[in-house]
């Protein structure tokens, strides 16, 4: 199966007009718990995006994907599995978010389990689908033999198309996505959508320190759940926006804890893809309480993004909660530089998610961030910094190891990476790590890289080099 796993509604911003961008169509999974909704999303949308698991429930936020298939783009949605008539407070906050994805799509996938059969909950949903007033193809899903497949038909007495399928192993896919494109309106004219251009943003921090209610104040609207109680966030959940015609894809992750705090397989394995989720990211904004203060474990997720090579920004949440006094936030961002000296690069700004207070000014140094981790420094310029700050030898090695550099050019970007070639014949004589920092302080004072990490590279004559920073 050709797929291609994304997200909708990208932009690419170019100089002078821009041409039309096409609106894919959109298609929702709904479904009761534990039918098979997100091993049929992943399976549609070609990677592991949603949590699979065999604890009901464990999708809450409506997850998007833009797939491919048979060369052409649709986008697809993964609803939370619902108990319509549930009225705990996270049951009704998914209720809340699949009847938003049912208001905006252009054709609904109803997944059941064909070994169960019809339950009084797909008849609930059924009504649910049916108010929606969109096109329902009825996907039966876990049909494995050919008993099972004359099992599904009892689906048809909804008097929808029903297309029997095993999501875990893809039989019957292909059928149910070419009756779905057979159905969608084409979306092959117009300029095709691309992701170049739109700087992936990850939320990032410990449970409950806000980083949904941050999604919800830049989209304005109630894009993920948010809830008093820790751990409501399990997937990483896209959302996307756009400021003075720059595009944000608002990566929304599962609040990291740690290793001994993780108990359910769910929280194990979210806390696993929300690393993932920096590994795709340009830049991190990293939450912390400010009632709270920072903690180790605040300083533990940034190492996580200063190791995936991210840019990142300290957002100091709940500021407008906290008293204070002239010197607070010195104090604060004092505090924060101690307790993560790796990242002195990043910068610290004090919001409130809540009010809206300050959040704007994230999207503006995150922005900048793009900018520093895209940068590429001319051979000629690299050169005179050569001449200025790294041409005469200085006291970094041993007198028996001597070495010193013989030029530096820039390796690549995103994050900016540069490489040293010295004179050293063995990795014993390579430059110390102090020396890494000079050079990576100096570019930073000439050349600014704002909010992103560098790496340093060294290379002897033999060829061996190291990595840092």
């Amino acid at each position: 199966m050709s797929t291609e796993a994304g997200s909708a509604e990208i932009d690419v911003s170019q100089q002078g007009a821009k041409p039309p961008r096409v609106e894919l169509p959109l298609v929702a999974i709904l479904g009761r718990p534990n039918v098979g909704k997100s091993t049929l999303f992943n399976k549609i949308a070609g990677g592991r995006r949603a949590i699979v698991g065999d604890e009901p429930g464990i999708t809450r936020d409506r997850l998007y994907a833009r797939c491919e298939w048979q060369g052409h783009q649709f986008r697809l949605v993964d609803t939370g599995g619902i108990i319509p008539s549930d009225t705990d407070v996270i049951p009704a906050n998914i209720l809340r978010q699949v009847r938003a994805a049912l208001d905006e799509c252009t054709l609904i996938l109803l997944v059941a389990d064909a070994r169960a059969g019809i339950t009084p909950m797909d008849e609930e949903l059924l009504d649910l689908a049916r108010h929606s007033h969109k096109p329902v193809f009825v996907a039966a899903n876990k049909v494995d033999t050919a008993k099972l497949e004359s099992d599904a038909l009892e689906f048809g007495l909804w008097g929808f198309d029903v297309f029997p399928i095993s999501a875990e192993h893809g039989n019957g896919v292909g059928d149910l996505l070419d009756a779905v494109l057979a159905t969608l309106p084409s979306a092959e004219s117009g300029e095709p959508e691309e992701e170049s251009g739109t700087i992936n943003l990850a939320i990032i921090g410990r449970p409950n320190v806000g980083k949904s209610s941050l999604v919800n104040q830049l989209t304005g609207e109630d894009r993920v759940i948010v809830s008093a109680v820790p751990g409501t966030t399990r997937d990483a959940i896209d959302a996307e926006i756009e400021r003075e015609g720059v595009r944000f894809r608002l990566v929304d992750t599962a609040g990291i804890r740690r290793k001994g705090k993780t108990d359910l397989v769910a929280e194990k394995i979210s806390v696993v893809m929300a690393r993932r989720s920096l590994e795709r990211a340009d830049v991190a904004i990293l939450m912390i309480d400010g009632i709270e203060g920072p903690t180790a474990l605040d300083a533990t997720i940034g190492g996580y993004a200063h190791e995936a090579g991210t840019s990142l920004i300290i957002a100091v949440n709940k500021w407008d909660a906290v008293e204070k006094t002239p010197e607070t936030s010195k104090q604060y961002e004092r505090r924060i530089r101690e307790m993560m000296k790796f990242a002195d690069y990043a910068p610290v700004l004090f919001i409130s998610a809540k009010s809206g207070q300050r959040t704007e000014k994230l999207l503006e140094a995150a922005r900048h961030a793009q900018e520093g981790r895209n940068k590429r420094i001319p051979t000629a310029e690299l050169n005179r910094f050569f001449e200025r700050n790294l041409e005469r030898p200085r006291a970094t090695t041993t007198a028996r190891n001597a070495a010193r550099v013989l030029y530096i050019t820039q390796a690549g970007v995103r994050p900016p990476t540069f490489v040293l070639f010295t004179t050293s014949r063995s990795p014993r004589s390579h430059m110390h790590f102090s020396y890494e920092r000079y050079v990576e302080n100096r570019l930073r004072e000439e050349f600014e890289f704002f909010a992103t990490p560098i790496r340093i590279k060294q290379r002897g004559k033999k060829g061996a080099d190291t990595r840092r920073g």
